[in-house]
């Protein structure tokens, strides 16, 4: 099997999974750990992932869908990328391989190839299209029968869900605006005593914000200049609605265009679960899960606003909040899935404002 890059870059290895030809955008991941969890991410849609640590698989894939590991209802992925696959697997929640697993998917795995090479690469050029096929089929062919995803408004609906949905019964009702939300943080919320609905992008969440006492923009795939409706609704979301609002990734990108901000494609994204951030005021530093491929442009900040947190290896915006407002959004995964919890205080946080102004409204 064969990668080849837009660049002219071909690498080429032990095929795997199902033989079919597909094209997306290469990125690269730096965990040590979480393949399903990055596999089943709704924000991967329409990419090929290069897994960098050099073993994949040796823990296989568990059955059905466990709390905190599967993220949505299917790997979201065009292809897989690796070092070394290792088609045994050891782990009590096991079931099957992970090459089992893409090819019960139809999805093609490439292994045996130098990913350090491929990642080097992709970080001195940035992140490019790429072709992942049968080498005896040639790139002219393949280029022709690679299966591909609609990268504007198309992605967007291939993520979210076909309706609306609730999950737990506590007494704090939450919106989750889903534009390709991780079920991790449903499971966060959840677990602190929420009443999730769930609510496709393209549908009226304003209706629902009415009865709600908090709202969150949830995370996604492609780019956030795509989504001009969803920016649109959260300006009227932002000047009616009196409960907290937070932005998660793709939601901190919309949540940002909609307060007057500009967002912008970065190299090559920030794709890991060791990816460091500072709190501004407070100058403390945490560790976190991030997975995205734009950024919010912090440098022509609107009046009412502030950054909240900032990338300390390159320096671009991690987050904003709204002066005097309960608005906010970051632009890491509070909720890992995988990756570290060190943020998963800003649920806490979040729901804390939306108690406090439930009650105050009741009282």
């Amino acid at each position: 099997m064969t990668l080849a890059l837009e660049d002219g870059s071909l690498f080429h290895g032990e095929g795997y999974g199902a033989r079919t030809a597909v094209a997306g955008e290469v990125v690269f991941n730096t965990s040590m750990t979480g393949y399903v969890e990055a596999l089943t991410d709704p924000s991967y849609a329409g990419q090929i992932l290069v897994l960098t640590y050099p073993l994949v698989g040796n823990y296989g894939v568990p059955t059905g869908s466990p709390e905190a590991t599967f993220q949505s209802s299917r790997i979201q992925v065009q292809g897989l990328v690796t070092q070394h696959l290792s088609r045994h697997f050891s782990h009590h929640l096991a079931s099957q391989s992970l090459e089992a697993w893409l090819a019960g998917e139809g999805l093609p795995i490439l292994s045996g190839i130098d990913t350090r090479s491929l990642t080097q690469r992709l970080r001195e050029r940035g992140t490019m299209q790429g072709w992942l096929y049968r080498s005896e089929m040639g790139l002219k062919k393949a280029q022709r029968a690679a299966t591909a995803i609609d990268m504007s408004v198309g992605v967007f609906s291939r993520v979210a869900p076909e309706a609306r949905s609730t999950h737990g019964d506590g007494e704090l009702k939450v919106v989750l605006v889903d534009v390709g939300a991780k079920d991790g943080i449903v499971e966060c919320l959840v677990r602190r005593g929420a009443r999730v609905t769930r609510v496709p992008w393209h549908e009226d969440f304003l209706a629902d914000a009415r009865n709600a006492d908090g709202v969150i923009i949830g995370n996604g795939p492609g780019d956030p200049q795509d989504l001009d409706a969803v920016v649109q609704r959260l300006r009227s979301l932002i000047a009616g609605f009196s409960g907290p609002i937070f932005g998660v990734c793709l939601g901190h990108q919309l949540l940002a265009r909609a307060a007057g901000f500009e967002t912008y494609k970065l190299r090559y994204g920030h794709r890991g679960s060791n990816q460091p951030v500072r709190e501004v005021h407070s100058g403390r530093c945490y560790v976190t899960s991030q997975n995205h491929g734009y950024a919010v442009d912090q440098t022509r900040c609107p009046s009412d606003w502030e950054p909240w947190f900032v990338n300390l290896n390159d320096g671009t915006n991690e987050g904003i909040r709204m002066n005097g407002r309960p608005v906010f959004s970051v632009q890491f995964h509070p909720e890992g899935r995988p990756g570290p919890t060190d943020t998963e205080f800003l649920f806490d946080e979040f729901l804390a404002l939306a108690g406090s102004l439930k009650s105050g409204r009741t009282g």
